[in-house]
């Protein structure tokens, strides 16, 4: 019994902290604890299934909040939302059959030139274009990539948004208010050929909504806009940095 509660709690920690850190942000974890639960031993489908899962709790607390407060603009957030639900489960099941190294490799590419853009790329905030249909040509062309490798695919698509000239505040509240609607189906997915692990889920479950809400907490008082887009850089450089090496090894 001892083991279980250590394993379970070791879990609950490292979901708690990558939770917090990437709500700090404006997006879920997945990207970070699904090679994190894998390294710990844990099936891979598993991993992508679990991960998902807590994207969406932990974004949907943090939205909820951000509702709350009226900091989040529904009618910008809502086209990435429709269409990232469609497109994630799409591309979770094309994952059985599409080759996962490549996938890795295209996107560890692009959060280098996302994350080099957003640090170099000087822009005013801008919605030059805030147009439907780049909004749902992003969310299909993410959800689709995010499905096949189990992520949520906040960092990408914020860093996105942010390159075309949209406050990075603004940004990482639509992205945190549409990451659910994709990875709750992609969980689904995945759940259809997962042996799922009902009782870590319900443990990292409730870690991943505290770190929704406390991560939101620090972003809307403590952080501004270029500092939500250092955070995000950061994060998209160390999260290539690690892909690169597992590819590698």
């Amino acid at each position: 019994m001892s083991a279980l509660i250590l394993h379970d709690a070791l879990y609950f920690a490292l979901t708690l902290v990558l939770s917090t850190l990437f709500a700090m942000g404006g997006v879920g974890a997945a990207v970070a604890l699904v090679p994190t639960f894998g390294m710990l031993g844990m099936a891979l489908d598993l991993a992508k299934a679990i991960g998902l899962f807590v994207n969406s709790v932990s974004t949907m607390s943090a939205s909820v909040m951000n509702a709350a407060r009226g900091v989040l603009d529904i009618r910008f957030a809502l086209p990435l939302a429709v269409s990232m639900m469609i497109a994630t489960p799409l591309g979770a099941w094309m994952s059985r059959d599409v080759p996962q190294h490549v996938i890795e490799w295209v996107l560890a590419g692009f959060m280098i030139v996302s994350a080099a853009l957003l640090l170099f790329f000087k822009r005013q905030p801008k919605a030059a274009y805030d147009r439907v249909w780049v909004l749902i040509a992003l969310g299909v062309g993410v959800g689709w990539v995010s499905g096949l490798i189990g992520v949520g695919g906040g960092s990408p698509i914020l860093a996105v948004l942010v390159l075309l000239g949209f406050d990075a505040k603004k940004a990482a509240y639509a992205v945190s208010f549409s990451i659910p609607f994709a990875t709750l189906g992609g969980f689904f997915t995945y759940l259809s050929f997962a042996n799922m692990d009902w009782s870590l889920l319900a443990v990292v479950s409730v870690a991943a909504a505290l770190g929704g809400v406390i991560g939101g907490r620090i972003m809307t008082y403590r952080l501004s806009s270029s500092g939500v887009k250092k955070l995000i850089a950061g994060l998209l450089l160390i999260l290539a940095a690690k892909m690169i090496w597992n590819l590698l090894r």
